[in-house]
């Protein structure tokens, strides 16, 4: 991407503000950077603030940190596999210049690896010599890895401790925005705010049905910077994707497959290697193994795959249900108490060695279970934050059902709502929860279009929901309720 469009994506400047600079470019020349600061859309400071945090377009071979063979055989491999065969072609197939992959076939013509077929400039064809053909092959044995070029191990470590999220400006006004809609007592969203902004472990605990994964979920829309994450990462010679497609948002998805074929309106490129993003926000639960949290190798391409925190680097991980996941509770516990406390980690590559990389992932565990049964306190120690979000209050309750009744069409007034709340605590017995009202009203919504009625809060068809809430105690009439003690 170019400066220009990352910094609409950012929220920086706006369209508005990029089309006023254009028109200025037009009359005046010079670069978009300079005209957007003429015409007030930045500061020049701000500009060069935003432009020291996105990694530049290497000019050189020497520039990308990679040895130059390990480059070739990735063209040749390109070139062996198809269908890439022109400048532009492998420039967006490798996520680099145009001009670096002139250099690079130019390296391989004379090393007798290909041959140019014909054209100019961009669109000049190549294709491999039997030599090629042989050295493409024996690259692909090696590592059958084939995408944009990777980045060096500590270019990624670099952007990683450049982009953490206590690099975040996070408020009160920006907390209030990020829970608008969601009913959240004050006091823990002023707890939530430091625990974000620390950048530490967070424990979320309390009854289920209250709320706890919606809160973190909404997490999410506190942070408002783009951060950028390297397709692949080159480590003791071996590729680790990091990218992932499936868990990473891209600020702009059409550029991970257009090619880079113009110049930048303010400065270089931005490094293509990179993907510009928003910060990850990964949710796992149930499905969570050991084998996530470690390097996965891909026997067959003799290529490693980033495990999930790290693919959260810069963000967050919710470990939602956190107590029922296939792997043990002290055993997860055991894998992440070092990287927790000293915001390392260690990997380890199938040929046995080891490496670092920054821990730079905030982990939120959220659990309905007792944290004392889940952790002893040496680890209890390690999370700074520890949150219980319990039941609503009577009040909040009310308002969170004719909320949800509103958005569904249903009138409901204020009678009728504490009279449903005095069935569901009184007569059945039950705690208020939070998730009680929309549970509610989609039964009524059920039994209501079963009956082929206008869904509405009369007797008959709230007994119905009511009932759904409670489950029998085995020995009643057909009909009956189990009381919850």
């Amino acid at each position: 991407m170019r400066i220009g469009e990352l910094l609409v994506a950012a929220g920086v400047v706006s369209e508005a503000d990029i089309a006023r600079a254009l028109d200025r470019q037009h009359e005046d020349g010079g670069r978009l950077g300079p005209n957007l600061v003429a015409v007030g859309a930045i500061t020049a400071d701000e500009l060069a603030r935003f432009c020291d945090g996105v990694p530049v377009e290497p000019a050189t071979i020497e520039d990308t940190g990679l040895p130059e063979n390990f480059l070739i055989d990735l063209l040749l491999k390109f070139l062996f596999l198809g269908p890439a065969e022109t400048v532009a072609d492998l420039s967006a197939a490798v996520r680099l210049s145009p001009r670096l992959v002139t250099d690079l076939l130019e390296a391989a013509v004379r090393g007798q690896l290909t041959v140019a077929l014909g054209g100019a400039g961009l669109m000049m064809r190549h294709q491999l010599t039997n030599a090629g053909k042989t050295r493409a092959r024996e690259a692909l044995s090696r590592s059958g890895y084939i995408g944009p070029a990777p980045v060096p191990l500590e270019v990624y470590a670099h952007w990683l401790e450049r982009q953490k999220v206590t690099n975040e400006v996070i408020d009160v006004p920006c907390m209030r925005r990020a829970f608008e809609g969601l009913e959240i007592a004050d006091v823990l969203v002023d707890k939530l705010g430091p625990a974000v902004t620390s950048g530490r472990a967070l424990l979320m605990y309390g009854p289920p049905g209250n709320g706890k994964t919606s809160v973190a979920q909404r997490l999410e829309r506190v942070f408002r910077q783009i951060i950028h994450i390297p397709h692949a990462v080159l480590v003791e010679g071996q590729v680790m994707t990091v990218f992932d497609p499936d868990v990473h948002q891209p600020v702009d998805p059409n550029a991970l497959a257009r090619p880079r074929l113009v110049t930048s309106l303010y400065r270089d490129e931005a490094d293509g290697r990179f993907v510009a993003c928003r910060r990850p926000f990964i949710i796992t639960g149930g499905e969570l193994t050991m084998e996530m949290l470690d390097l996965k190798h891909e026997s067959g391409g003799n290529f490693y795959v980033a495990p999930l925190h790290m693919k959260a680097a810069g963000g967050c991980l919710l470990i939602d249900d956190f107590g029922r996941q296939m792997v043990s509770p002290t055993a997860l516990l055991n894998r992440w108490i070092v990287p927790l406390e000293n915001k390392v980690d260690y990997l380890k590559l199938a040929t046995g060695k080891s490496f670092r990389v920054p821990f730079q992932t905030v982990v939120i565990f959220s659990t309905n279970l007792a944290p004392a049964d889940l952790m002893d306190p040496a680890f209890l120690r390690r999370i700074p934050y520890k949150l219980e979000i319990g039941p609503p209050s009577s009040p909040a309750w009310r308002r969170i059902f004719k909320g949800v009744a509103a958005s569904h069409g249903i009138a409901a007034d204020d009678s009728q709502i504490i009279e449903i709340e005095r069935e569901l605590t009184v007569t059945h017995g039950l705690a208020l929860a939070a998730y009680q009202p929309r549970f509610l009203i989609e039964q009524i919504i059920a039994s209501a279009r079963f009956k082929a009625i206008p869904p509405m809060l009369t007797p008959d068809l709230v007994a119905l929901a009511l009932d759904n809430l409670t489950v029998g105690g085995g020995g009643g009439e057909p009909g009956t309720l189990a009381r919850v003690a």
